[in-house]
């Protein structure tokens, strides 16, 4: 099953209403054969402009992250189950992208950092780069002498 990213801003309410719209919004996911890898909670804050949902206009909302997953065909599911919910305002789903590419690289981070790959490449691009810091006066300027008394 496809990792995805679910995105809710539910309407400003006491803590005991929003911990029961939680719990009705996990078991919308697990009725339907879905996974919660994690819940964030970003907290209660100002929308960032006033939003007209369900007949009620809302200027602040409470935002939470879910981490789940769930089929490709539940998601449709979802968004309409919870386009019907009154205390949401607005949601989102975003696919997060599998990152399976995991190289262990333990050695090459256990060598000394001047048997590294990277920093034989950075000491390299250091000695080809000019120091722009340390200027030298230049004898054929056009003058005869230095103007800055040397």
């Amino acid at each position: 099953m496809p990792t995805y990213e679910l995105a809710l801003m539910i309407r400003a309410m006491p803590k005991q209403e929003l911990k029961s719209t939680l719990k009705r919004i996990s078991l919308v996911i697990f009725d339907r054969g879905g996974i919660i890898r994690n819940i964030e909670n970003l907290g209660l804050r100002p929308m960032p402009y006033k939003t007209s949902a369900h007949g009620v206009v809302h200027r602040e909302a409470n935002y939470f992250m879910f981490k789940l997953d769930t089929g490709t065909q539940t998601v449709a599911d979802l968004k309409e189950e919870y386009s019907r919910d009154v205390d949401i305002i607005r949601q989102r789903v975003f696919k997060l992208q599998d990152n399976n590419n995991h190289n262990c690289a333990l050695e090459e981070e256990l060598l000394p950092p001047a048997y590294r790959k990277e920093v034989q490449k950075m000491i390299e691009v250091g000695k080809t780069q000019v120091n722009r810091f340390t200027h030298k006066f230049k004898y054929n300027s056009g003058l005869d002498y230095y103007p800055f008394q040397k």
